[in-house]
């Protein structure tokens, strides 16, 4: 991501109230090209193959298309059937009744070592129905692809599991290379945007905790424009997200996937989130990634992590100091 805004810019104050219908018509920086493709096409049908979902799918992401042409995807574990409701996503909401598929893990490891990556995110759905909320499930893959592709970076970007630091201890014992979970918008916003059963304090918990258990793990949270925060809001969110020793910060638009979901209430230009990208790298976070399209597995941001976290691996060979 280009950062052509000067240093300290601010940008302009967002608009508030309800979105009018001229407002819901995406201006020309938020279009792009329908996926297509020879390895597009060939990722999609390996997936499908294989029953696996990828949140690049059902979260509708805008870079579908470019990540997926490039060879890249996040695949997202325990099906496609969530137990939140959050008013901003398109995943299907339910209950999935203890439904999971066991091998799911390997067939992760097969489809990842098929696609050649050397980087990969996992994220997944709430499964507020399982035992431990599906921690297991997911450490458990964490560790089948480190134990195939031992220098294959691996990103989760996990639920919340409603605050359970055994839980979330499970999936930091398997050593991925960066833990992410996301606040999603500022804290005022988070009971209008968010399931009632997460939170601002408990999400920032999560983030701290990783930290506390593991502190080499590094540690991301995404979050949302153009809900109708305030830029104090989003610079006290930044504030507490360095406080708790948070790595990496990723600004995004939101986009209304449906007509039943919130309305936008505000399309943040480009400039705006250079402008952003700016005042949060001068907070000290080791990476921003700031844009419209950009989204919590960004392909720039994986690059940038993939470097970091190599030199990292160099270091610890060689016997030499970060």
């Amino acid at each position: 991501m280009s950062n052509s805004a000067q240093a300290g810019a601010v940008p302009r104050t967002p608009t508030r109230g309800p979105a009018d219908e001229e407002m819901r018509v995406k201006p020309r920086w938020l279009k792009v090209k329908a996926p297509a493709g020879e390895r597009y096409l060939e990722i999609k049908s390996l997936l499908a193959s294989l029953n696996l979902a990828t949140v690049c799918q059902e979260a509708r992401c805008p870079n579908m298309g470019e990540c997926w042409g490039g060879g890249t995807a996040t695949f997202m574990l325990m099906g496609e059937v969530c137990t939140r409701g959050c008013k901003f996503c398109a995943v299907k909401t339910g209950n999935p009744r203890g439904a999971i598929d066991p091998k799911e893990p390997e067939k992760v490891g097969y489809a990842i070592s098929k696609m050649g990556l050397d980087y990969v995110v996992l994220t997944s759905v709430d499964r507020d129905d399982l035992p431990d909320e599906g921690s297991g499930h997911f450490a458990r893959t964490v560790e089948v692809i480190k134990s195939l592709s031992p220098d294959l970076i691996v990103e989760v970007l996990t639920p919340d599991f409603k605050g359970n630091e055994a839980y979330v201890a499970k999936i930091v014992d398997a050593a991925p290379d960066v833990f992410a979970h996301n606040v999603e918008t500022v804290e005022r916003l988070q009971k209008a945007v968010r399931d009632p059963r997460a939170g601002y304090a408990q999400s920032l918990r999560v983030l701290e905790f990783v930290k506390e258990r593991d502190p080499s793990r590094y540690t991301k949270t995404s979050l949302m424009l153009g809900l109708g925060e305030t830029h104090e809001e989003i610079r006290q969110t930044l504030r507490d997200l360095r406080g708790i020793g948070c790595d990496v910060v990723t600004f995004g638009q939101y986009l209304q996937p449906t007509h039943r979901h919130l309305k936008v209430q505000e399309f943040v230009s480009p400039e705006q989130f250079e402008a952003w990208q700016v005042e949060a790298e001068g907070m000290g976070f080791l990476y921003v990634a700031s844009g419209p399209l950009v989204r919590s597995s960004y392909r720039a941001g994986e690059f940038f992590m993939k470097g970091v976290i190599e030199k990292r691996r160099q270091h610890a060979i060689h016997g030499e100091g970060e």
